[in-house]
């Protein structure tokens, strides 16, 4: 018997049922369209992370002071004082791989203007931070190399900051705001950026020299933090590692000898680099996780096919007895049944495909979660579909391919 007519019979036998087919091929259309929406999703995510991380800056290295042990108590990093003046200049006269470099000091604080008020943070920076976070001034101008020399109370203030003091929409350059008792003249406004993938409101800032922060808010000499970005993504390892030495020569940290260990480093390096690759492992895992939770409900459908063509050899012994006794060999009622099978789960591949992109689309419409369909995800749902449809149909076929002919005439 050739293909053709083994395909019009498996039609034939299908359409026969259709109720209990459709039925038969919900578990593979609810589990290739579970996999399909929770694969976008986590790849949506994943893509938004790298997004959000390439936007911060994708070569950026941030240094900060690290925690130490003060009369055998660990003290925060937060409050060390290991950081200085000379660190920066050290790591911005000496290291070949950074293209920008800027001190950073910051405190927190209420900004007031007339009878507007918001809480915020101001940060302590150079120009070159700007680069580095890839932040770009909308309105006005950044503060000069002269205004930092002489701890010009001047800012610039992000767009949260601006809505919130100058809510009738009023221009906010030249006017004066305070941050606590302090004044500050407004110099500049900064480019919109919106919330991150974390959630946080990259607008809620406000620049200013880090020598003002240092000086009239903070009265301190160190620096909470350094940050700079590298040549190229592909040098970040050996700026961090060149920067790692820089520090621990001019902090006077001793290295390891045949007699004494090494001083542990007083400071820590960061890197986006480090950063982008932890978060693409989580959200790989997380997808992964999904996939899995997902395919579960293909393993069920599988398991219902099975139990279908179950019934319907029991169902069709006679007419299997009958084909036989006219010629059909074993072989043809195998392949019967296993087309059944197979047709089954690939009409319910291409309807959970459907239903998949369809879901993925109107998460992404109503709850506004990021999603990203790729096609490997569609060819790989019809492989599992097509495999699950050879792998579950496969053994009652077989069993209807070994009835005897005469027993199978007899069955009532």
């Amino acid at each position: 018997m050739n293909y053709t007519n083994l395909f019009k019979i498996a039609l034939r036998a299908i359409a026969a049922n259709k109720t209990r087919s459709f039925l038969t091929a919900l578990g593979i259309i609810i589990g290739i369209a579970s996999v399909i929406t929770m694969l976008a999703v986590g790849q949506g995510t994943k893509q938004s992370i790298q997004a959000n991380i390439a936007e911060m800056g994708s070569n950026m290295i941030m240094i900060s002071p690290g925690a130490d042990m003060r009369g055998g108590v660990r003290q925060e990093a937060s409050s060390m004082e290991t950081l200085k003046m000379s660190d920066y200049e050290a790591i911005k006269d000496e290291c070949q791989y950074i293209k920008a470099i800027s001190p950073m000091v910051s405190s927190s604080g209420q900004f007031i203007y007339g009878n507007e008020n918001t809480p915020s943070t101001i940060y302590g920076v150079n120009q070159d931070y700007l680069e580095i976070r890839q932040i770009d001034v909308a309105d006005g101008e950044i503060f000069t190399d002269a205004e930092i020399k002489t701890s010009a109370k001047v800012c610039i203030l992000g767009q949260t900051v601006v809505d919130n003091l100058f809510p009738d929409g009023s221009d906010p350059i030249g006017k004066v705001v305070r941050f606590n008792s302090i004044p500050f003249r407004v110099i500049g406004v900064l480019k919109k950026k919106g919330y991150n993938s974390m959630g946080m409101d990259q607008d809620d800032l406000v620049l200013a020299p880090y020598t003002s922060v240092m000086k009239r808010i903070l009265a301190q000499t160190y620096l909470n933090g350094i940050q700079c970005s590298a040549v190229t993504e592909g040098v970040t390892d050996k700026a961090t590692e060149e920067i790692c030495n820089i520090l621990r020569r001019t902090h006077k940290l001793k290295d390891a000898t045949e007699t004494t260990e090494a001083d542990e480093d007083d400071f820590t390096i960061r890197s986006q680099e480090e950063l982008a690759s932890m978060m693409n492992s989580t959200t790989d895992m997380l997808t992964i996780l999904l996939g899995c939770v997902a395919g579960i409900s293909l393993v069920v459908g599988g398991i219902g096919i099975m139990n279908i063509m179950y019934v319907s050899v029991t169902e069709r012994t006679r007419e299997i007895g009958l084909r036989m006794s006219v010629g059909a060999r074993g072989i043809d009622i195998l392949n019967q049944f296993l087309i059944e099978a197979v047709l089954l789960s690939v009409s319910g591949g291409l309807i959970g495909v459907a239903l998949g992109i369809g879901a993925s689309f109107s998460i992404k419409a109503f709850a506004h979660w990021p999603i990203a369909i790729q096609l490997w995800t569609i060819i790989m749902s019809f492989a599992v579909c097509t495999f699950t449809g050879v792998f579950f149909g496969w053994y009652p076929a077989k069993k209807a391919a070994q009835l005897d002919p005469i027993e199978a005439l007899r069955y009532e």
